[in-house]
């Protein structure tokens, strides 16, 4: 049992950690956009809340067994039928408080209490909902994994693998409404203390940076995912397994397409996606604008894929990019970078207004 649960822990973590990646720039631009800024601690909740909503699932659900040798189980409907389930094993046991607190079926109950008890907190402290909400929230859920389990993955199996407890449902429930009152003292903080997401805020070094980890990992995540589409289609359409194993331009072609991307939204906007999704903007400077906003996507991530693509042996032009571009952005004003210093531009809050640009005298005569 100890090693079934380790493995849906370990499960938990690691489809939390492969959705964060996924979900990972577009939540930044959600917490930008909806609250101006995004915090450690809100960061950590959100984690913990992605391996939590997989650990309900892979704690309740899996593993799931071999359909050829599992037998059907059934189904308690009547509440409250875990009371009787306690007075028996303890009368069993010989009764006393150690006994209790160690009774497999009070602590059946327990877990079931604490294993929503997160549920109810997150919703109020991320979701912003009331008790009310948190608690019909946990009974939802409660239901949803439980008729899962009754009607065998609705129909994925002829009958039930596991036991169907309508007692489940009441204890989790009571503990998304506990876990929503815990959070009672933390939603009332945190509504005293919020900033209004409109107002801008000040640029630093770390929020730049947050900007260049959102470029690298939407740039990585796409020109891969074009890379891996390309592949796809050489073997499972065009089923060509000789083209597939000379292959040496999906990745030229991935990384090029991303670039496209890049190039087209940073002209157009004057932003990368780093920085529009953490609200930054670089403006001004001597040089034409479309000139300034090339080279400041050259700066920057397009600068880094294109020299991804030099020849083997010159993988270490890459690595002194990237040297150069995080000694830049640590020891520059704003954490401007390389992008502010070949551009010539500044970096400022977009939701700042810019500066005024300088009045050219008109000539007279």
């Amino acid at each position: 049992m100890r090693s079934v649960h380790l493995t849906s822990a370990f499960m938990a973590m690691g489809l939390g950690l492969v959705t964060g990646i996924l979900l990972f720039v577009p939540f930044v631009a959600a917490s930008y956009r909806r609250r101006g800024r995004l915090t450690a601690g809100r960061f950590v909740l959100w984690g913990a809340a992605l391996v939590y909503f997989w650990a309900i699932w892979t704690y309740t659900l899996l593993p799931l067994p071999d359909p050829a040798g599992y037998q059907c189980v059934g189904a308690n409907v009547q509440p409250f039928a875990f009371v009787q389930d306690i007075r028996d094993s303890l009368a069993s046991s010989g009764g006393g408080l150690r006994a209790a607190v160690m009774d497999f079926a009070v602590l059946q109950v327990v877990f079931n209490v604490v294993l929503f008890m997160p549920l109810g907190f997150f919703i109020r402290v991320l979701g912003g909902r009331g008790v009310v909400i948190a608690t019909l929230t946990g009974l939802a859920t409660t239901a949803l994994i439980e008729f899962t389990q009754l009607t065998g993955v609705w129909g994925l199996y002829p009958c039930a693998y596991r036991f169907f407890d309508v007692d489940d449902l009441m204890a989790n429930t009571l503990g998304a409404l506990l876990g929503s009152l815990i959070a009672l003292p933390f939603v009332g903080r945190r509504r005293s203390v919020a900033p209004a997401a409109d107002v801008a805020r000040p640029v630093t070094k770390p929020r730049r940076f947050l900007g260049v980890l959102c470029d690298w990992l939407a740039f990585v995540l796409l020109s891969v995912s074009i890379t891996v589409g390309i592949r796809a289609v050489l073997l499972y359409v065009l089923n060509d397994r000789e083209a597939l194993n000379q292959d040496d331009y999906s990745g030229v072609v991935g990384t090029g397409v991303a670039f496209l991307v890049w190039l087209v939204v940073t002209l157009v906007s004057g932003r990368t996606v780093g920085d529009q999704a953490v609200q930054l903007q670089y403006d001004g400077g001597p040089l034409p604008r479309p000139l300034a906003r090339l080279l400041r996507l050259l700066g920057g991530i397009g600068g880094y894929a294109l020299l991804g693509l030099l020849p083997e042996g010159f993988g270490w032009v890459e690595s002194l990019f990237v040297l150069v571009s995080l000694g830049a952005l640590v020891f520059s004003a704003k954490g401007r970078g390389l992008p502010g210093l070949v551009s010539g531009q500044q970096v400022r809050d977009a939701r700042e207004a810019p500066a005024a640009e300088p009045v050219k005298p008109v000539a007279r005569g």
